[in-house]
Parts: structure tokens; sequence; C-alpha cells
């Protein structure tokens, strides 16, 4: 099987933003997608172009369309939400964005009526059913085919990193599952998620690709989930490690990070040089470890064992990714990374907001309410 890679312009950037909808009074989702996503739509338009369903009628997706900078991500992402909170207001419903919704349950939820959820939701039952999860994912160009698998290899020696840094997720049914992004594991139980394979050549993926294709398992390429894939049609290197992200900012930062490690691959191979990879047991354990414990996971940095405490390492890779993000014009943005080190990431200002609110996911939910529309509270 013949995969064709349409390659972009290098380190175009582009976003997906996973959007909760919550009734404002109760903070329990609200099935009303169908509902935003008629009235956002221009007239004469199957569908607005940048406002999308999703499986679940809770849900709906805000994208970009394709970017030279994040401050254009942002300024995008922003014009989406002024257009879903003009229609969402007047009926009573917000939107937030973390990995799960805090105390919703997932067996109440509608899924959205259209053929492709349905034979999702059939063969993957139980599993298929939970998948009340919200995600970021980020696009970045990649000029040529033979770049794109030594990008993706060398990407998932920083994925723990984007996922403590997004995790946002440590709730799930009214509990605290003790993890700070339960997101990240269950969506591994859906075939095709999780980890990618650490193929070599272009002409072992197409293997694979048509492996699946003939045994059932997917009838289209983007039924292949993994954490981070190649996206052949677009052109890109698609991150999907991230939890939903609160706020704006942090979606901005956390684009940033990505597109500036795919250029300062793309350099490094230009150079000549030979991308580092981590063997797949030290990439499945760091997964799980930044899943579990956020950002106080002790990360393995190479094949010799090497361990550090990932926010140490994120500190130090601001500083050498300063000169690429200079090259693109995210400098600030991907500062904004130090706010979410700071003020930690969500998963540690629900459990804030929870502690001082006597165990009240009813008000973690507000407050993710709050942050959509106003930003991390850094008071």
């Amino acid at each position: 099987m013949h995969i064709e890679f349409s390659p972009s312009r290098r380190s175009t950037v582009g976003a997906e933003w996973e959007l909760g909808l919550v009734d404002r009074r109760s903070g329990e989702l609200s099935s009303v997608a169908e509902q935003i996503l008629e009235a956002v739509r221009p007239d004469g338009q199957a569908e607005h172009p940048k406002i999308k369903q999703e499986l679940l009628l809770n849900t709906i997706e805000i994208i970009t369309g394709v970017c030279d900078t994040i401050a254009e991500i942002k300024a995008d992402l922003n014009d989406s939400l002024d257009v879903v909170h003009g229609v969402a207001d007047p009926l009573g419903v917000e939107m937030f964005s973390a990995g799960t919704h805090p105390f919703s349950n997932w067996y109440q939820q509608k899924v959205t009526d259209k053929e492709r959820y349905a034979k999702l939701i059939d063969r993957t039952q139980w599993w298929g059913r939970q998948m009340l999860i919200y995600g970021v994912h980020i696009h970045v160009g990649v000029d040529h085919r033979e770049k794109v698998l030594p990008i993706l290899d060398a990407l998932l020696n920083y994925a723990p990193h984007l996922q403590a840094l997004s995790a946002s997720s440590p709730y799930w049914g009214a509990e605290d599952t003790g993890y700070a992004s339960n997101r990240a594991l269950m969506f591994q139980q859906l075939p095709t998620a999780g980890l990618p394979f650490q193929f070599r050549k272009w002409a072992e993926l197409e293997s694979y690709v048509e492996d699946m294709f003939t045994t059932g398992v997917i009838d289209h390429f983007s039924e292949i989930r993994w954490d981070i894939r190649p996206s052949p049609k677009l052109g890109t290197i698609e991150m999907r490690v991230c939890d939903g992200l609160p706020t704006l900012e942090e979606v901005g930062a956390i684009a940033a990070l990505t597109q500036c490690l795919v250029d300062d691959f793309v350099e490094r191979l230009e150079d000549g040089e030979i991308l580092p990879t981590l063997p797949p047991w030290h990439v499945q354990e760091n997964k799980w470890r930044a899943a579990r414990y956020g950002t106080d996971a002790i990360v393995i940095l190479d094949a010799a064992g090497r361990e550090r405490l990932v926010t140490d390492d994120v500190a130090d890779l601001l500083d050498r990714l300063e000169p690429v993000a200079r090259r693109l014009g995210c400098v600030a943005e991907l500062r904004d990374i130090e706010t979410i080190l700071r003020y930690g990431p969500s998963y540690r200002r629900q459990r804030a907001v929870a502690e001082q609110h006597k165990g009240s996911l009813k008000a973690v939910t507000a407050s993710l309410v709050a942050e959509m529309r106003d930003g991390i509270r850094k008071g």
C-alpha cells in the first residue's frame, strides 16, 4: 500500500481543541452540541469551517487554519471561542477543557448520530462508551516525507514532558484517581490508540497500514489514533499526547513547545545528525510515570537509563529551544510554559480548588469554566 505524504511548508502549525459543554448552574455536561453547531453554521454551508462535531453531544472541537506563528494560532482559536460563546451564553451553557469532566458520569452521555461514531461504539463497546475525554492536538508541517518518522521517534522522548505539563484529568466519575492524567491511560484502551510503533522506514509504516486494512482493523488512516502520528494528507506530524487544556495561554504554550521541538529536529536532520531515540520499553514507562505523577515524574532520558525530574528537564529544554523560538517568532509563548510550572498544571490547580472547597467538584468545574474565560488565576 502506497501512502502519499503531501509535504507542508516547514514548521507551519495548526491546533485542534476539544471543548466540553456544561450547564451554567449545575456544572453537569450538557448534550447541546447539535444546537450550537447549527446556530454557528454559516448560511449556505453544511457546517462551520472551524467549529466541528465530536463523538459525544456534550463536546465540540474548534480548529485553526494553517498558521505560521503561535500568535496566529491563539488569535484563530479565540475568534472561534467568541463565536461559540455568542450562541452558548443565551442557552446557559459554558465551555471548559480538561482531560475529563470532574464528576459527570460517562453512561449518561449521548453519542453523536453519525455512522463512524456508531461503528466505533459498536466495535469497542464498554471502553468506547467510556471515552468521556478531551484533548488538544497540535499539527506541525514537515517538508519531506523522509523526515517524518525520525521526528516522530525523537518527539517520543518528550511525550512525558508534554503529558506532565498538560495533565488535567485527576478525577473520574467524582473520584480522585490518584493520577495526574487518567485520560492518558483510558484512551489507549481503544484499538490502534496509545503509543505509536517506532518504524525506521516509510515502507514499514505502509506495510503496517496495509495489514490494518486487510484485517479490518481500520477503514481509514485517521482511525490510527496514536499519541503522535503522521498526518499524510495534511503533511504534518500530529502531537496528540495532551489532555484538554483549560486556557488559551496553555494551548499556545504547548503549541509553541511542539513547534519548536519539531523545527529543531528538522534542523538537526538537515545538518546530518541522527536524532536520539528511546527504546520502546522506556517510552512506555515514561508515559505511565507522567500520567501517574505529572510534574513530579522522574523520566528516563536515554537508553542508558539516566533519569531526571521532568520539570528540571523542561527548564533546560526551554533554554535550549530559545534560539529556535526566536526563529519561529514564539519566544513569549514558549516561555508561557514557565507559567504552567509556576502555577501548576491543571491537575494541581483542580486539586487545590477541591481542597479549598471541602472536596466540592462542582467548585472544580466552575474553576475550569472561569479559566476558559479569564485564563489562569495568578493571584
